[in-house]
């Protein structure tokens, strides 16, 4: 899963670097065979956060969530995506793909320090959340959208 990690980080430490060659690695394998790729999406964990955000904290909230979402990718193998949007005709919705490597990176993630802090920063500025769990219909095809971002 670290294929999918490395396209959602900007900025490369030396250590990432080294990270970057194994994803490399991964990335020309699922490219040779990117069907075989699905396998490796059998334990994935997706879900969508559907969150309502009061009025007046729209900015500070969306801040919080950048940083939380920047972290988690940089920080976390397990995390593969938190995708972070706002519907465009009304704010106060906002939307989160969260893909997981699986149930264990969910709960690290749960853990982590950037999470409790985003958690305990922004609990006042939530008016509801709905965590919505998903299941890929074609597993396959998933593994291939990240090879076009290449």
């Amino acid at each position: 899963m670290a294929i999918l990690v490395a396209f959602f980080t900007s900025q490369s430490t030396d250590a990432e670097n080294k990270s970057q060659v194994n994803t490399d690695e991964n990335h020309t394998a699922i490219e040779r065979n990117p069907d075989n790729a699905s396998h490796q999406l059998d334990n994935m964990m997706v879900r969508i956060a559907e969150i309502e955000i009061d009025s007046s904290h729209v900015a500070e909230y969306t801040a919080i969530l950048k940083t939380e979402a920047e972290a988690s990718i940089r920080l976390e193998p397990g995390v593969i995506s938190i995708f972070p949007m706002s519907l465009k005709q009304d704010p106060t919705q906002i939307k989160l793909v969260e893909i997981y490597k699986d149930k264990e990176a969910y709960q690290s993630h749960l853990q982590s320090p950037h999470f409790k802090h985003y958690k305990t920063s922004t609990l006042h500025m939530v008016k509801s959340l709905k965590l919505v769990e998903m299941e890929a219909l074609d597993k396959a095809s998933m593994a291939k959208i990240f090879l076009k971002m290449k």
